[in-house]
């Protein structure tokens, strides 16, 4: 993937919520607030859950199955879309944890079973960026 405009990587930068989607077995959406990690350099977004979430119960059930991550700031917004895989492997779980906590000034929750969902995104749409 090529670097991403100005514009588009400094509001990525910007700790606002966004909106995961996933696909359930039947094929219906489930869409649900996440927060998460930019990595530009990887063009990797990253996702702190647990296995037991029903996102990661979707993507198992289509390993390399495709997410897309909405981030919206009034009439602002930039979507990332990719093929989502679950990492459970203490370095990436690590990598994840250490991104979001500096994005969000705070370490995630370390619930037992956390997992990271690192998103290898191909496809990023935005609006007035």
């Amino acid at each position: 993937m090529s670097a991403l405009p100005k514009p588009v990587e400094a509001f990525l930068a910007e700790p606002h919520l966004a909106t995961l989607t996933t696909l359930r077995p039947d094929g219906s959406p489930h869409v649900v607030a996440v927060r998460f990690t930019w990595d530009g350099a990887a063009g990797l977004a990253r996702v702190m859950t647990v296995a037991s979430s029903r996102k990661v119960g979707n993507l198992l059930a289509d390993p390399g199955g495709r997410a897309a991550l909405c981030q919206v700031d009034g009439f602002r917004w930039v979507t990332l879309e990719g093929r989502a895989h679950v990492r459970t492997d203490v370095p990436r779980v690590a990598e994840g944890a250490r991104r979001y906590a500096e994005r969000y000034w705070s370490p995630p929750p370390d619930p037992p079973g956390r997992v990271v969902v690192e998103i290898a995104v191909d496809r990023v749409m935005n609006l007035n960026l």
